[in-house]
């Protein structure tokens, strides 16, 4: 569709101008239409669910309780050891089959560095299941 233009010159050339009012139009109204029916698509299907109590998780007993407190010191459930006896309890304790699970408790003062040590030095024996144990908080 060619446009006049309303200066004086007489080039017949047409403009390529798009008109955008259309467009618009025809995008305002699916947004009111997806503002209509967007409500009607979030209908929920009622169902009974089974009630059920909360109860805290029981410690098994193939788990490996390490302690760290805010010194650095490491714990082997509940013993103080050094080192280079952790680093050969982890590679012990990744030997067993089924494989027990790290239970690993960090004093809140405790350097990020020495719990990274540990979790590190764990990783490398080959035990590959490390939880960490934390105190539930209490509501106010």
């Amino acid at each position: 569709m060619a446009f006049a233009s309303l200066g004086g010159d007489d080039d017949n050339e047409a403009l390529a101008e798009i008109n955008m009012v259309p467009l618009i139009d025809v995008m305002l109204v699916l947004l009111v239409i997806f503002i209509v029916t967007a409500p009607l698509l979030t209908h929920a299907v009622k169902v009974d669910l089974p009630k059920a109590s909360s109860a805290p998780s029981l410690t098994k007993p193939d788990n490996v309780q390490v302690a760290i407190d805010g010194a650095g010191q490491v714990y082997w459930n509940g013993e103080a050891v050094a080192p280079k006896a952790l680093t050969e309890q982890l590679r012990g304790a990744a030997a067993l089959s089924p494989q027990p699970e790290l239970h690993l408790r960090a004093d809140r003062t405790t350097p990020y560095e020495k719990v990274a040590e540990v979790m590190s030095a764990s990783a490398r024996a080959g035990l590959t299941r490390i939880g960490f144990v934390t105190e539930p908080t209490t509501p106010n």
